[in-house]
Formats: structure tokens, sequence, C-alpha cells
């Protein structure tokens, strides 16, 4: 199934990591920094009693300095990660990128100072200040919103220190589990070829439409997991260790508390879409139960919740899914479909399924050329035509803000709201696909790959939300063995999926691969998923009725994301989140695709 397909090029944004341009750039980086400290040693002697209009001249120069730095960070970092991601064996990339992450301590450094004493400060001072400066006026809720979260701050000293320790610590190991998963591979016999095989190309084989190269797959998959296990239960403790120490530190309620925060959401929202998520599982329990009625089986397997339906045998090439995604957005917006052409045309996507490269699929912003990179492992399944697209909503996400001349920090998007521009990209390749089809095994396909997504979002997320919620639980007594991540993981998966899969053959080892796990700043990367696909979903829905006059609004909805917290951007649409009745309504979209896929 593996389909030739290109490599990304970055020598727009600078030559090679060895050039000129690229050491100029992060010697610029060095010295922005330099002088970010200088400015801020004389900035924080002022205090909520100075006057305003000098005040607001402070607020507003220290956004511009943190603008230029970022769009310097948010170039650099890319460009690094371009080669890092994409071969783990760079032994350039790496160092350069421990060299700047190194230099970057600095920079956690100086935000922390900035959030302390615009803390110290108070709302009303910097409400009043900022009338007074267009810099700081046009930032006045990032600025409100660092006032806000200076409540969780440590001293500066512990601040510093943790943010110097985490290179060794929560960081090293997140970097630890990239490297061995990547650098992973296993000698496998796939249509009468012997081939060594890196991890994402063997995980891809979850949607072969031969049940026992999938179930070949599975176990191969399950041996190459149990022989690195411990190094990466050892990864995983790690980040969790340390994430929860500094959360203590800092005054956090709980685990997921800082989550939440990042996600610019409440605890009733959360709770109104986690309560309605639970409520359809039997929804899609029906669903497992009718595609295991299809394919002559009582229960599905774990290797069966993938495998493709209805009329399977198309291939993409590489160009075809070029072609089909531009069209279908094309359908919903010319803007769209131009920008997908731009993004192909480019060469912004690597898509090559290679040994080093890492699993899965993401999307960058590259500040200083105004562009999105793509990092895919194409197969030429309509799952991977999908990621795509997927992935493509995100880049058209970053292009409405860059369009909008919103600055860095403006753009600074919750993870939430990050997700509704990719799946509602998803959403309108297999709608407008539905909508052509006339033979039933070409419906039951396209449906088979929409259901496939939503039950990954909705019933397999919320596995991987209890999963996280009782590692950070357990982990705060003791260190987890591997074999207690297994059991906390199957136990996850048994509790969401239910009596829909045979509970013999579930994935124990889930926890091994998902990179988000190992992110020691960003926990909880599993419910914006499911946020943002039924939000897409309820957005979608309001397009349907609206037609063309949806997408200014639309574009102007994702320009904004890192200008205001969720459920006040939703306000702006007439949807109310913190309600369990949202959430059911987008749910019951889907509900109505199961139905469809049922009378198949």
């Amino acid at each position: 199934m593996t389909v030739s397909a290109p490599r990304w090029d970055m020598t727009n944004v600078y030559p090679s990591l060895e050039s000129k341009e690229f050491k100029t750039a992060i010697k610029k980086y060095k010295s922005l920094l330099d002088e970010m400290e200088v400015f801020f040693k004389k900035a924080s002697k002022a205090d909520a009693k100075t006057e305003p209009k000098k005040l607001g001249q402070l607020l507003g120069e220290s956004v511009d300095r943190f603008n230029a730095l970022f769009e310097l960070s948010n170039t650099i970092e890319p460009y690094i990660y371009s080669f890092v991601t994409t071969d783990s064996r760079n032994k350039d990339a790496m160092r350069a990128l421990s060299e700047f992450e190194q230099m970057s301590v600095q920079a956690s450094v100086l935000n922390t100072k900035f959030q302390a004493w615009i803390g110290k400060l108070g709302k009303a001072a910097v409400k009043k200040a900022a009338k007074t400066n267009a810099s700081a006026k046009t930032h006045e809720f990032t600025l409100n919103e660092s006032v806000e979260q200076s409540k969780y701050l440590m001293g500066e000293a512990e601040e510093i220190l943790a943010a110097e320790l985490t290179l060794s610590g929560g960081n090293a190991f997140g970097k630890l589990q990239g490297t061995v998963t990547s650098q992973l591979t296993v000698d496998f016999e796939l249509d009468g070829k012997a081939e060594k095989m890196p991890m994402p190309a063997l995980i891809n084989l979850r949607s072969h439409p031969d049940e026992l190269t999938r179930r070949r797959g599975y176990e191969v998959e399950n041996i190459a997991w149990e022989g690195v296990k411990e190094t990466l239960a050892a990864c995983m403790n790690g980040v969790k260790g340390e994430t929860l120490t500094l959360d203590k530190k800092r005054g956090r309620e709980d685990a997921i508390h800082t989550s939440i925060d990042i996600s610019r959401m409440d605890r009733a929202t959360l709770n109104a879409m986690l309560g309605a998520m639970k409520d359809s599982f039997p929804m899609f329990r029906k669903y497992f139960k009718h595609k295991a009625k299809l394919i002559g089986k009582e229960k599905l397997a774990w290797w069966d919740i993938m495998a493709p339906m209805g009329r399977t045998d198309k291939v993409y090439s590489y160009d075809e899914a070029r072609d089909f995604i531009v069209s279908n957005f094309n359908k919903f917006s010319p803007e769209l479909g131009a920008f997908a052409q731009r993004a192909f045309d480019n060469n912004w996507i690597d898509a090559e399924q290679r040994d080093g490269k890492r699993g899965g699929a993401f999307c960058m912003g590259v500040a200083a050329v105004k562009e999105s990179r793509i990092l895919s492992n194409f197969d030429g399944s309509f799952d991977q035509v999908s990621t795509l697209a997927h992935e493509l909503g995100h880049a058209f996400h970053n292009e409405c803000a860059y369009q909008a001349g919103k600055t860095e920090l403006q753009q600074a998007t919750p993870m939430t709201l990050a997700e509704t521009a990719s799946i509602m990209c998803e959403t309108i390749i297999t709608e407008a696909v539905l909508k052509q089809v006339t033979d039933p095994q070409e419906e039951l396909a396209v449906l088979e790959a929409q259901m496939n997504n939503a039950t990954g979002v909705i019933v397999d997320i919320y596995s991987r939300y209890l999963f996280e919620k009782e590692v950070f639980e357990r982990r705060e007594k003791s260190e987890l063995s591997a074999d207690d991540l297994n059991d906390i993981m199957e136990r996850a998966q048994k509790a969401t999926y239910g009596d829909g899969l045979d509970e013999k053959y579930l994935q124990k080892f889930m926890w091994t691969w998902k990179p988000h796990y190992y992110e020691p700043k960003l926990s909880f990367y599993n419910y914006p998923y499911a946020f943002g696909l039924l939000f897409a979903t309820g957005l979608y829905a309001i397009y349907q009725k609206r037609g063309a006059d949806f997408v200014p609004d639309y574009k102007n909805l994702l320009a904004s994301t890192g200008e205001n917290r969720a459920a006040e951007l939703a306000d702006s649409f007439g949807i109310n989140i913190r309600t369990k009745k949202f959430w059911a309504d987008s749910l019951a979209i889907i509900g109505r695709r199961v139905e469809r896929y049922c009378e198949l």
C-alpha cells in the first residue's frame, strides 16, 4: 500500500542548517533575548501607580518585543523540526535543536518575568494603561490572560530552575520517546515481499483490506512494543512526574487544570462535552456490531476497527489525492481550494513513509515566510487522503491569521479551537463525496471512513482521556511499570468500546506511540480533538443552512481564535458550548450516519 509521495521543501526559509542565513537568524534570536533582558530590568520597576501613559508605553513595547522574538523563534524552530521529525538520525539537526532549546530557556524565563510583573500590576491598571497605547490595546486579551495566569507562578528562581531542568527532564524524555518509536523497524512480509518496515507504515496496515495482513500487523506491532515498553514507560513516568511536581508547586487544582486553562475553556464546558460523548457510546457500539456482522464476525477485534468496507480497491496516487482534495475544497470555497493547490504546488508537504521519520501527521506554521509545512505518512488509502485534508485545514487556519495581519501573540490558539479548521476540512471532503456516490458499496466505503474517524475522535479519545487521568492520579503516588500502563489502557478501552469489541483483542500498547502523552507542557491533548470534531460538525450544519455567506464569518473566526475564550467565540455563531445540548446535537448528526451505515 506504500505509494510514492514527496518530501517538503524548506529552502525558502533557510538554505541549510549550515547556511549563513540560518546562523545569522540564530545570532539575531540571541540578540533579541539579551535586549529584552535589559528592557525588562527597567520596565519591571513600574507598578500600578505608574502614570497610565508611561505604563501603556512599557506594555506596548513588551508586546512588540515578544512578537518580534516569537516571529523569529517560530521560524527557526519549525525549520529545525523539519529535519528532526523526518530523520531522527540527523545528528546535525539534533544538535541544532538542543542548542536552540538551550537559548529558548531564556525566552521562557523572560515570559515568566513578564507574567509575574503584569500580575502585580493587576487588571485595572493594565486596562487603564492599554487605552493609551495601540499595541497594548490590540493585545488586551493576551495581557489580561497573563494577569490571570500569573496566579499560578512559582517564585522567579524556581521558575528559572524549572525551565532549565526540563531540558534534561520531561523534554528529554519526550525526545527519547520520539527517537525510539521513529527508529523502530520490523521485518514484515507484505504482498509476498519481505521488507523492513518502520512502525508508522506497520500501524497504517490497520486499514489493509486483507484481515490476515491486519492481524499479522497487530501481532508483530505488539511484539515490537514489548521489546521497548520499559524504555517508553520510563519516558512516560519522567514526563508525568515532572508535570505533577510543577503543577503542585504552582498551586494547580489537579492535572487537568492547566489543560483547561490552555484550552481557554472551563470545567462546565468540558463536563458537558464528556457527558454527551459518554451518552453516545451505545450509538457507536451499534456501528461496531453492524460492521462485525458485515465482515462475518460476532465481534470486531482491534485489527478490524479500521478495516475498509464497501468498494475498497481504490488506492490513491499522491496526485489523485491532491486533485481530490483541491476539487472538494473548491466546492466549499474557491479560496480554500486555491490555498490547498498552492500548498501542493510549492511542496509544503512531506508525505513519504521512510525509516527514521516520525509517525502520524502534523502541521506547523513558519512565521517569517507566512507559510505552513505538513508532515504525513501517505500510503494511498482514503484515510490518509483524509489526513492530508485535516492537516491542510490547520494550514488554512494559519493562512487566515496571516491574511488578517495577526501578530504571533494574537495567533496563540488554544488546543480546542486549533482542531476546528482541520476537522472542518475532513468533513468537507467526506460530505462532498457522499453527495456524489450512487453505488451503495461506494457509499459504504465513504461512510466507513467517516465513522472510523468519528469513533477514533469520540470513543478512542475518551479512552485516552481516561487513561491519562488515571496515569496522573497514580503517578502522584508512585512510578508506573509498563504493565501498569498496559492495564490502565486496556481498562480505559473496555470502558469506552464496551461490548462493541472483542475484549480479548484490544490494544494495550496504544500509549507507546502517541506523542501527545510525552509533552510535559501539553497534558490531555486528547479531548481537544473531540471538541474540534463536534464544534466543526455544528459549524458545518450552520454552513449547510447559510451557504457561501457562512465562509467570511468562518474565516474571521479562524483568524480570531487566539483572541478570546472558546465559549465567547462560539457565542458569535449562536452556540452555547457550556450545555450538553450543543454537543448532543452534533453527535446526533453522527448518529444519522450510523443509521445510514446500518441500512447498507
